[in-house]
């Protein structure tokens, strides 16, 4: 009678596997578009102390680091002490170096950009004042006139 017989094997269909590279690729794209790199390895405890009055900063690339904390870690702890020390980029280093710091970062920069620089100073909270002391007498030297303190928002 009838030229088509029903399958009687007729079970799901397989699943189509054709869009998956696309997906793949957009999950790809996805995190490398909103991943941030970090800049620097942390060589130096830095619990920011907190305040009330909180402003970001607007351009981040143009912003110069300098932290200062006791070291991080036992083996540095030990090899270093627990007095605060200067990290600049990715390595310790003395009041007298920052004035060279900041003119590296000077000729990194466009010239349009140098009046733009802000240096931003990430002490611990048990930091005592007279190493940021010294480290500002230094930037007045290197004519780094924009200082950016770094806190975190107090909590109510």
């Amino acid at each position: 009678m009838s030229k088509f017989k029903k399958n009687k094997k007729n079970g799901t269909p397989p699943i189509s596997t054709a869009s998956l590279p696309d997906i793949v690729f957009m999950l790809l794209f996805f995190f490398m578009v909103t991943t941030v790199m970090r800049e620097t390895e942390m060589l130096v405890d830095n619990t920011l102390p907190q305040a009330t009055e909180v402003k970001k900063l607007e351009r981040k690339s143009l912003v110069s680091y300098i932290y200062i904390g006791s070291p991080r870690g036992l083996n540095r702890k030990k090899q270093f002490g627990t007095k605060a020390k200067i990290q600049l980029n990715d390595s310790y280093a003395n009041v007298a170096d920052i004035q060279a710091f900041i003119a590296a970062e000077r000729e990194s920069r466009a010239e349009e950009e140098i009046p733009l620089l802000t240096t931003s100073i990430k002490a611990d909270v048990d930091v005592k004042m007279g190493i940021i002391s010294d480290i500002k007498e230094e930037l007045r030297k290197a004519q780094a006139y924009k200082i950016n303190y770094s806190t975190r928002k107090e909590l109510k």
